[in-house]
């Protein structure tokens, strides 16, 4: 796991999402908005096209990590992925390149997957069992960052240790002839079905070079491949000659006949291209000055969802003042979340949230104990009863030091929680940390870091990835850089629903999201965290882009292919 990339505040750029926009290909209009000549109720044609102003590190999805995506999704499969679909049902998984999902046997520790018949990739050739395996001995041997998501594989262990050597064909058997995938497992492993559906696991061919493809790009099996990238300038996406949709579910077709992705134009430009109709969608969120005028003049363009991102204000549980509950819920009465979410950059960027789990994520139900009026939702703060919270502490008077970034809008809200900490009687200050050590200070408990600002983006949509990471026993190690639950929080009871949850993922997810919910309950009780705000996503699409769905899943965002140009 990993903290994700944030960029914030002035810049107000959130780290999940996408951004398409459109021109046209020569059959389709032009990109100031002439119309695709298509029949009624067919919106295939015509060119899409994006402003990113920097993409991420790769196009190669075994090194590619969160940024890009977003559009490595349409051009790459793995045997499972999250359903394409708007709201909290993009989060289940369905099968993708496989023909089901598969019950575990041997108490978890085996699954069996049987291949879809007759996809190709775009290079003509068949995808085969074996390229499972190659395609994961390969996360290994390119160095990419996804070989702790399969450390439970049999032979992952080895190939940890030596890379170069890696060999998985106990672990992920494969047979061409029958045309199944047999993972073995050297432990169970609740959460390795969503693993599966990572782009880590997209399916390549054989042969593929185990390194970094750079601007080569890899064989498709989505409805799109990339034809061109050149990182300075632009990505264009074509259509897939071999796709023939197999799944609607799993990988629709696409819409646009051409993607084009224009690299390196300033937010100012970028937003104006979209006004003017030069462009149909920007990756990035528009600049704070212009806000104002895209949601007055062009409200029908702007499209706001919330993203998976908690941003929160980590306590540690076991140092003082905080190792007492009573002192964790007090800040958490007295915060602000308004004023917060202003310093970060308004409500078209936020929304309030008092607990640990996002909206649209598996066992999320709206629960808010901290507030003036408790119950589903932040409605302001109470002094008062952080007050008295305090007193009962007997923390009154306590030093506390928050350990801060030097970024501006983390300065502003540690500033803000400076306030809040005095006005409840503490002795507070900050000390500031270079953003890029900052984290590994706060994570190594020998530090006794008390407080500090912080955000978790999941790896794949489960309630695991935050009750069992970020604020669960399994997320804390002593004297470790790479200790995520910064609260360093572990509640037994607590814990023992969470086994519990973890073990009815794979065979009852309804019945793992229902304890999910309780397990967040519990824990936003007990207050690790000052949970503040959930990151919105807001999408600016040009006037003549149709079909517009957001997925809340970490591949989704805006689905780009089911989208269409007039």
């Amino acid at each position: 796991m990993k903290q994700r990339l944030l960029v914030a505040g002035s810049c107000l750029v959130l780290a999940a999402g996408a951004a398409g926009c459109g021109g046209s290909d020569g059959d389709g209009g032009d990109s100031a908005g002439t119309p695709a000549k298509t029949a009624e109720g067919d919106h295939r044609g015509g060119t899409l096209t994006m402003l990113w102003n920097a993409p991420g590190q790769s196009i190669d999805t075994a090194i590619a990590y969160d940024q890009n995506w977003q559009v490595l999704r349409m051009t790459g499969d793995g045997l499972l992925g999250w359903k394409q679909v708007s709201g909290p049902e993009g989060t289940d998984l369905v099968p993708d390149l496989a023909e089901a999902i598969p019950e575990p046997t041997d108490g978890g520790k085996t699954y069996v997957f049987t291949l879809r018949k007759g996809i190709r990739y775009s290079t003509g050739d068949e995808v085969k069992p074996s390229d499972f395996t190659y395609t994961l001995e390969r996360q290994y041997k390119a160095a990419g960052p996804a070989g702790g998501f399969y450390t439970s594989i049999v032979g992952a262990e080895a190939c940890a240790k030596k890379p170069k050597t890696c060999d998985l064909s106990e672990g992920v058997v494969a047979d061409d002839t029958a045309g199944t995938v047999t993972f073995k497992l050297t432990a169970p492993d609740p959460d390795l079905l969503q693993k599966l559906a990572m782009p880590f696991a997209f399916v390549v061919p054989k042969g593929t070079p185990n390194e970094d493809i750079g601007t080569d790009p890899l064989p498709a099996t989505g409805p799109y491949m990339i034809e061109s990238y050149a990182p300075d300038s632009e990505m264009v996406f074509v259509r897939n000659p071999e796709f023939e949709e197999w799944s609607a579910e799993a990988q629709p077709a696409g819409n646009p006949d051409k993607i084009v992705m224009k690299i390196g134009l300033g937010l100012e430009d970028a937003t104006t291209q979209i006004q003017n109709g030069q462009a149909d969608w920007m990756y990035d969120t528009p600049p704070a000055d212009r806000l104002g005028e895209i949601s007055t003049k062009f409200e029908k363009q702007v499209h706001v969802n919330p993203g998976p991102q908690v941003f929160h204000m980590a306590l540690n549980t076991r140092v003082p003042p905080f190792d007492k509950v009573e002192a964790r819920q007090a800040v958490n009465y007295a915060t602000d979340r308004d004023a917060v979410i202003k310093i970060f950059g308004g409500p078209a960027l936020a929304r309030a949230t008092c607990q640990i789990l996002p909206p649209d994520f598996p066992g999320y139900a709206p629960y808010c104990p901290y507030t003036k009026d408790p119950g589903e939702k932040w409605t302001a703060p109470d002094m008062e009863k952080a007050r008295e919270l305090v007193e009962a502490s007997g923390t009154k008077g306590e030093k506390v030091t928050i350990i801060s970034t030097n970024d501006e809008t983390t300065k502003a809200i540690d500033l803000y929680f400076v306030s809040v900490l005095r006005d409840l009687g503490y002795d507070a200050g900050i000390k500031s940390l270079n953003g890029g050590v900052q984290y590994a200070y706060v994570q190594d408990s020998s530090n006794k870091a008390q407080m500090s600002y912080s955000y978790w983006f999941p790896d794949y949509p489960s309630g695991s990835n935050f009750l069992n990471v970020v604020v669960g026993c399994k997320g804390f190690t002593p004297n470790s850089s790479s200790s995520p639950n910064l609260a360093e929080f572990c509640d037994p009871a607590i814990q023992k629903q969470t086994e519990e949850a973890l073990a009815l993922e794979s065979t009852d997810r309804e019945a793992a999201n229902a304890l999910w919910t309780e397990v967040d309950k519990a824990t936003t009780d007990a207050a690790p965290w000052v949970s503040l705000y959930v990151a919105n996503r807001l999408d600016f699409v040009s006037e003549r882009v149709g079909g517009y769905e957001f997925n809340p899943a970490v591949t989704g965002g805006f689905m780009i292919q089911k989208a269409w140009v007039e």
